[in-house]
């Protein structure tokens, strides 16, 4: 008895304990706090705690220590929590935890220590978040990680042993990145992977002295990569047995192209430029090879390769493209006779790229810097320098000079630094980046100059970077946008402009920048958008205008970015909003941050366009009444309607039953009549005696209940409905 009464009293402290925007399971030690307004990490979840869901909140930062209280935690869902930096030992003490998932975040940096002490860790999840670049180190604290998930992020380059300490990996994501560079050894501390995604990324030539490290991978994806040619033993991986090479743009692959992977068995060539191919010979093991939505030229030429196909007993797929009497034959019913060559020329095959020759890297480092010819970095930062130091081994690729004093950037600043990719110049008091500063800067991808005092750039800054990719200016002195200063940078992806004084976005602003996908201006003042200052970046995904002045929505500058899937308007004073004003932008737009705005009125078609793909939508804090019809945003994963002080009347009552039905938690309440006065939406009992009330309602005393008890007949993808869960509340 005494044991149960203990059980008992220990049960009723956990369930006093749970956090009242959350849903608490002591029996499964599960606690559920989706979609809410949490701006910090709950300090009251119960110790025992194994399953933690945060989804759909507000965290920004998730600070040094947040999970202490919980050390039994195994499962962490931060999805779609607006996190924006990891700090170091965030997670420390979570040492039982199996899986955490932060996908869909806008983390944009990995530092050294941000993931320490997960040493049980077995499945990362940072999908759909900005990280431009991963410290050396930050994984070396995952030893126990089996898969490592960074697709849809803004990676450009791996350095060398980026994913040390990774000793039983087995599967590595890193689709629909913008990756082009790879450090040679680069995954070179991965013993046991056996599956490497670098689908939908910006790979001109096969890396094949990256991946020769992955003695053990059975299964490579690069398809979707701009790839012309693969050369003679091009790909040497010993364990390979599935190669995609899909959606590619190959022209055409050498005999020998893997003779060094004597275990391939499917090859995957389809939706390239191939007219034909030679007998592959050195792949001995090759079972099957597809060629669909090639155009295959079946003449002559391509009679060795179909007698090759018939001798290995190699199954082919695909068809014929020409001449005329053979189009559309499957390359299996063609006979060696059928395939004559008339007057039909050759096709023209591309020669292999060169590569180019490595700078020398004889030179010793400057005196009070640390250079690691392993890594091939150098850093001198917190030196507290006057001026850049010029002695760096010439193979550098990241050079990190950050907190020092250095004022001005002076022209050809970095000398025989042909091969750096990423230059750190954060808080270096730097006033002036002279025309040419950046010369001879040829591969560099990633500069920062956060933290300085620069106020306008030279139209000739970033003459000699014309890979620049990523540039971050955040925190500086700039009162408008530096108007020319990116016409020198066609490959030009990401703009940081944070936190600086920008007070209108002018027409002709942005020239020059027709490659930008990423738009970063929170927290400065603009207050007027020109209608054709985004013109020049008809690529533009994400448009991030947070904490300014607007007073409306900038619709007629939304004009032609078709492409456009994130727009972020928090913390503008804009109090009304018309008709279609996100029209230009609607059948793209899938993530729209309307939060926090004093917003008072939003007219009945303001949404009109909108539908499906709005998987994210943010209302909070606003001061408007009633919302428009969106029974056809079908598609939402995340709604906030948090402090929104709605009016519990007849009018309300389709927006009463369309939350019903929704799967997910809005944290709509009443702000009026008085009765009704705090009490959510989705219970009300005001609708009660409105005209038509019992038709599509549940009649059950406690919708809320139900709908949690009831399992739903639509999957949803990513979601974990609260079935189940008994409600403990402070």
């Amino acid at each position: 008895w005494g044991l149960l009464l203990l059980a008992a009293a220990l049960g009723g402290a956990a369930a006093a304990r749970c956090p009242s925007p959350c849903v608490c399971d002591n029996l499964r030690a599960h606690v559920l706090c989706l979609n809410g307004s949490l701006v910090a990490i709950p300090d009251s979840i119960p110790e025992l705690t194994k399953k933690l869901d945060l989804r759909g909140n507000s965290f920004s930062v998730i600070p040094a220590g947040a999970f202490l209280a919980t050390p039994y935690l195994t499962h962490l869902d931060l999805q779609h929590c607006k996190v924006e930096r990891l700090e170091e030992g965030a997670f420390r003490g979570l040492g039982r935890l199996v899986y955490l998932n932060l996908a869909s975040n806008s983390i944009a940096l990995l530092y050294q220590e941000s993931l320490d002490g997960l040493s049980s860790l077995q499945q990362l999840i940072l999908e759909g978040n900005r990280i431009e670049e991963i410290q050396p180190g930050a994984f070396g604290h995952l030893g126990s990680l089996t898969v490592l998930d960074l697709r849809a992020n803004a990676l450009v380059y791996l350095p060398d042993m980026v994913f040390q300490g990774l000793q039983v990996l087995r599967w590595l994501r890193l689709s629909h990145n913008t990756l082009h560079v790879l450090g040679s050894e680069a995954f070179a501390a991965l013993p046991a992977l056996r599956r490497l995604s670098l689908d939908h990324n910006e790979l001109q030539a096969l890396p094949g002295e990256a991946l020769a490290r992955l003695d053990g991978a059975t299964r490579l994806d690069l398809g979707h990569n701009p790839i012309t040619y693969v050369a003679e033993e091009a790909l040497a991986m010993a364990s390979l047995r599935h190669l995609f090479l899909d959606h590619a743009s190959l022209q055409d692959v050498a005999p020998d192209a893997f003779s060094r992977s004597p275990r391939l068995r499917m090859l995957d060539l389809r939706e390239n430029q191939l007219r034909g191919l030679p007998p592959l010979a050195g792949a001995g093991g090759l079972a099957r090879v597809s060629l669909h939505g090639n155009p295959l030229l079946c003449s002559c030429l391509l009679r060795p390769f179909h007698s090759w196909l018939a001798r290995a007993r190699v199954q082919a797929e695909g068809a014929c493209a020409a001449p005329p009497a053979l189009r559309g034959r499957p390359l299996d019913s063609l006979k060696p006779p059928e395939m004559r060559c008339g007057r039909l020329r050759p096709p023209l095959s591309p020669s292999a790229p060169t590569e180019r020759p490595r700078a020398a890297s004889g030179r010793r480092c400057p005196r009070g810097c640390v250079c690691s010819p392993d890594f091939r970095h150098g850093s001198c930062a917190n030196r507290d320098l006057r001026e850049i130091p010029w002695d760096f081994p010439g193979d550098t690729r990241l050079l990190d000079l950050r907190r020092n004093a250095f004022g001005t950037v002076p022209p050809d600043a970095f000398p025989g630094l042909k091969e750096l990719v990423s230059l750190h110049l954060q808080s270096c008091a730097i006033r002036v980046l002279q025309a040419g500063a950046l010369r001879g800067l040829e591969s560099l991808v990633y500069l920062y100059l956060t933290d300085n005092l620069l106020s306008t750039l030279a139209a000739a800054a970033f003459e000699g970077a014309p890979r620049l990719a990523y540039l971050d200016l955040d925190r500086n002195a700039f009162t408008h946008v530096p108007a020319g200063a990116f016409q020198l940078l066609p490959h030009l992806i990401s703009l940081h402009l944070q936190h600086n004084a920008v007070r209108e976005l002018a027409e002709g602003d942005l020239a020059g920048a027709r490659g930008l996908r990423w738009l970063y201006l929170t927290g400065n003042a603009i207050g007027h958008v020109s209608p054709a200052a985004l013109a020049p970046a008809k690529m533009l995904e994400k448009l991030q205008l947070e904490g300014n002045r607007l007073v409306e929505v900038p619709t007629a500058a939304l004009r032609g970015l078709s492409a456009l899937s994130e727009l972020k308007l928090s913390r503008n004073p804009i109090k009304r909003m018309g008709d279609s004003v996100f029209l230009p932008v609607a059948s793209s737009l899938q993530h729209l941050y309307l939060d926090n705005m004093g917003l008072e009125q939003i007219s009945p078609h303001a949404f009109a366009g909108l539908g499906p793909k709005i998987r994210s939508l943010y209302l909070e804090s606003n001061k408007m009444s009633n919302i428009p019809n969106m029974s056809n945003f079908t598609g939402l994963e995340i709604l906030n309607l948090q402090d929104v002080p709605f009016h519990c009347d007849c009018q309300l009552l389709p927006l009463h039953r369309w939350i019903n039905k929704l799967n997910l938690r809005v944290g709509a309440t009443c702000g009026s009549p008085p009765e009704a006065r705090g009490r959510k939406v989705k219970l009300s009992t005001t609708f009660q005696t409105c005209p038509g009330w019992g038709r599509g309602e549940t009649g059950e005393a406690n919708p809320e209940t139900t709908a949690a008890s009831k399992p739903s007949k639509k999957k949803r993808s990513g979601k974990s409905p609260a079935r189940g869960f008994n409600k403990s509340r402070a």
